[in-house]
């Protein structure tokens, strides 16, 4: 008898690309985030939007605003479901502070990045991020477009 052989899964549940569009990351941080057992199944499910997710730091604990998990069909009709809720971060008090007196800074934000598995856990990874003008997104496009160029005439020689 043979096993199947499971390909690996990727750990990565959801991406904020748009975050590393808008803003230069300077620091980034991993967090546990606090979730309800129907959120878990939903990002089993890949049913995640962390577009327009940032991080508030309020009375010494850290929330994760403007994550949207869409609740499955399955979910149990007896839960109160709010898929953009609130949710807790869990981070030591010294990245609390650090965190804190980062944001209070002028253009400084800290917004969330990426969320993804460790072991059985879900964890969140956040950063402090400083905005960029719109000149400065111009020019990481042209440098994107160039590298692409620069691919293209390299395979063709």
């Amino acid at each position: 008898m043979t096993k199947k052989k499971s390909k690996p899964s990727s750990n990565t549940i959801a991406l904020n690309k748009k975050a590393r569009h808008d803003y230069f990351i300077e620091e980034k941080f991993e967090a546990g985030i606090a979730l309800k057992g129907w959120e878990v199944k939903s990002l089993r499910a890949g049913r995640i939007n962390l577009t327009d997710t940032y991080v508030m730091v309020k009375d010494r604990q850290a929330w994760l605003l403007g994550t949207h998990i869409t609740p499955l069909n399955t979910a149990s009709t007896h839960h109160v479901i709010e898929p953009t809720r609130s949710r807790k971060l869990l981070l030591n008090y010294r990245e609390l502070k650090k965190l804190d007196d980062a944001i209070k800074q002028k253009g400084h934000t800290c917004v969330c990045t990426a969320l993804y598995w460790k072991g059985h856990l879900v964890k969140c990874e956040i950063a402090l991020a400083k905005g960029k003008a719109a000149y400065d997104k111009r020019i990481d496009l042209k440098a994107r477009d160039w590298d692409r160029q620069k691919q293209r005439i390299m395979r063709h020689n």
